[in-house]
């Protein structure tokens, strides 16, 4: 009864490099197999630069990276790869929650650090 979370993500140095969108949806393809289609999974963003650094992309950088996550789901899963959830983490926090919620594309957060205070986790809850 397990549902998998297939995190993706790209260096500071792959980001710079422009590789980013390439290096992150080889990474959706190489890592869900074709027997997950009707099967629930996510597929969470986690840029590895910002991982416990404090450090997030701009909101812009989100959508255009999870708008080529769900192209890429389209492309692998047909009308399945339009539901998947896709949910962003790295440096989610009570104060940037609330905006990359409403970004296009996002539909969760993996929150990591934060979660391990009551009040931040729960600022993070109630901006959801």
């Amino acid at each position: 009864g397990l549902e998998p979370i297939v995190c993706v993500g790209e260096t500071l140095a792959q980001r710079n490099a422009g590789q980013a969108e390439t290096i992150v949806t080889d990474q959706v393809r190489g890592s869900l197999p074709s027997a997950l289609a009707g099967q629930d999974f996510a597929v969470a963003y986690e840029p590895v630069w910002a991982i416990g650094t404090g450090r997030t992309p701009t909101l812009g950088d989100i959508a255009a990276m999870h708008a080529a996550i769900r192209a890429t789901l389209v492309e692998q899963f047909g009308q399945h790869g339009e539901t998947v959830p896709i949910l962003y983490g790295g440096s989610v926090k009570p104060e940037n929650a609330g905006e990359i919620l409403r970004t296009a594309e996002v539909g969760g957060a993996l929150v990591g650090g934060a979660s391990l205070k009551a009040v931040d986790f729960l600022a993070i809850i109630n901006a959801a």
